[in-house]
């Protein structure tokens, strides 16, 4: 079977990748120079719009496209931007003095309140300790008068109770002693009244006498 010659093969893609080939980069580069430049004036021209469009080859060489006058676009496109970017200059300057401002101003209400809130804070505290104080006193001033109600294992531990058992022996015991003398010595030195009738002769110590 015979091929027909004349059968195309179809388009190809071309992939978007930078071109290796030196000679093969300048050709593309001229071919796609002149369509880029063709196209631009055609949206001039339907459009009426003005364009300026400027290109470096690959060995550096500037082209250049402007309708209706490259110099002139390009010298007001830069006013423009120098415009702009003076009035955007300004337009921040004032926004962030703004900024600063309010947040100045936010700032001193916040310290303000935060201020206000711990002085009301330290009062409050001040006043809990003043309570506390009191009843710190209360409580020792009702140790003192009525240390009696309190339980006996909250005065004293096991061996101050020991220790107080013992004393109250020793004190009960001295007291029992102390009677007994006291009843001896009332037996010796009692005087009947029988003793005292007349003529009685007493020696008391070296002296003598007669009633």
């Amino acid at each position: 079977m015979v091929k027909n010659p004349m059968i195309s093969k179809g388009h190809k893609k071309i992939e978007m990748v930078k071109i290796q080939n030196k000679n093969n980069l300048q050709v593309t580069f001229s071919k796609r120079r002149s369509g880029l430049f063709k196209k631009a004036s055609e949206l001039c021209t339907l459009c009426g719009v003005e364009i300026a469009i400027i290109a470096f080859s690959p060995a550096e060489k500037p082209f250049s496209f402007g309708h209706t006058e490259f110099g002139a676009i390009v010298n007001r496109f830069l006013t423009n931007q120098n415009h702009y970017s003076s009035l955007s200059s300004n337009i921040s300057s004032t926004s962030t003095t703004n900024s600063y401002g309010q947040l100045h101003q936010n700032s001193d209400h916040v310290v303000h309140e935060l201020n206000a809130q711990l002085s009301r804070l330290l009062s409050e505290l001040e006043a809990e300790k003043k309570k506390g104080r009191e009843l710190d006193e209360m409580r020792k001033a009702g140790q003192r008068m009525w240390w009696w109600e309190s339980a006996i294992d909250e005065l004293m531990s096991l061996d101050e109770l020991k220790q107080f058992k013992a004393s109250l022996e020793e004190l009960k015991n001295n007291v029992v002693l102390t009677r007994q003398a006291h009843t001896m010595l009332n037996n010796v030195f009692e005087v009947k009244p029988n003793d005292f009738s007349t003529n009685k002769f007493y020696n008391f110590g070296s002296g003598h006498g007669v009633f």
